[in-house]
């Protein structure tokens, strides 16, 4: 993790008072993004940066470029002190914050607010793994979406109960006993869906929880295996349970029933990303988080790539 020597704020209203203007923050954003110098956001030179008053100037391509250049800040009309506050609200709470809470907060449009929360997602995501999961892994699977029996009679969909995906989005996670997780969205949760991601992110000496569900059948030929049966009342059988992914989904499912309401399946993805970066980061503080989703803001997702 990426750590400032300038932990001098604690809360909101000392983020605010901290960054008081665009040049304090782009001090600031230069050191978490170049803490091991500068890079030049067209070539890739670390050689050789000219300082300039309107930004920098690489010695090898010629190119001149600013500190958003290539980050999720470029192009971006609102100022920096907005965003920081953005961040630093999307990162320390719990279940996020809404689009709509967020213009009001800010003092921007609800789509401005919507596209710098989906920035900051393109930039949180986790999903690369240097090393695969280890030690004991819990599997499981959920449906995001809504439910007949809140629906109006003539909304109502037809045979779209337990795992149909009629209605609901299928995310698949997997979660390493007081480690890391990842979760994803997934097209369903058969066993030819969920066999190659597992493979790919959990080591073979590791250890399997799982339920009974029949995705899971042949993976005693692979791994170590274990699974409880939710269907006979089973949910803990020595230390085999689901239940630290399933205290996962309960937080994504709060946090989009209380915060968000209403997630599209074609973004999905992105706010399970965001969930996915608070709980692998949980352990740090929030200006420990708030200086690290700093140092990972070197991505760049323009407005028509969101929508398309």
């Amino acid at each position: 993790m990426c750590k400032s020597k300038q932990k001098t704020f604690t809360n909101l209203i000392e983020v605010m008072m901290h960054f008081s203007d665009e040049k304090v923050c782009k001090e600031y954003l230069a050191k978490m993004r170049w803490s091991n110098g500068i890079v030049c956001p067209h070539c890739e030179n670390d050689e050789k940066i000219y300082t300039m008053k309107s930004g920098y100037k690489c010695a090898k391509c010629r190119k001149p470029f600013s500190i958003t250049k290539g980050t999720i800040f470029e192009n971006s009309a609102i100022p920096l002190q907005k965003w920081f506050a953005a961040i630093w609200l999307i990162t320390s709470h719990k279940k996020g914050i809404s689009s709509l809470q967020l213009h009001r907060d800010l003092g921007i449009t609800q789509k401005s607010a919507w596209f710098l929360l989906q920035r900051i997602r393109f930039a949180v995501r986790t999903k690369s793994f240097n090393t695969p999961l280890t030690n004991i892994v819990e599997l499981d699977e959920t449906y995001v979406g809504g439910k007949n029996k809140n629906r109006h009679a003539n909304k109502k969909v037809s045979n779209a109960q337990g795992r149909s995906t009629k209605d609901k989005t299928p995310v698949f996670g997997l979660v390493e006993r007081n480690g890391r997780l990842t979760a994803m969205r997934v097209r369903n949760t058969t066993k030819a869906t969920v066999m190659p991601i597992i493979t790919k992110n959990v080591s073979l000496d590791a250890k399997i929880m799982t339920d009974e569900w029949k995705a899971y059948n042949g993976l005693s030929s692979i791994y170590d295996h274990e699974f409880v049966k939710h269907g006979k009342g089973e949910y803990v059988v020595g230390k085999c349970h689901t239940n630290t992914i399933e205290g996962f989904w309960s937080l994504l499912k709060r946090g989009i029933i209380g915060i968000y309401h209403n997630v599209s399946s074609k973004h999905l993805d992105a706010y399970v990303d965001e969930f996915e970066y608070r709980y692998n980061t949980k352990n740090i503080t929030c200006v420990e988080r708030f200086d690290n989703m700093l140092s990972l803001c070197n991505s760049r997702l323009t407005y028509n790539q969101l929508i398309n």
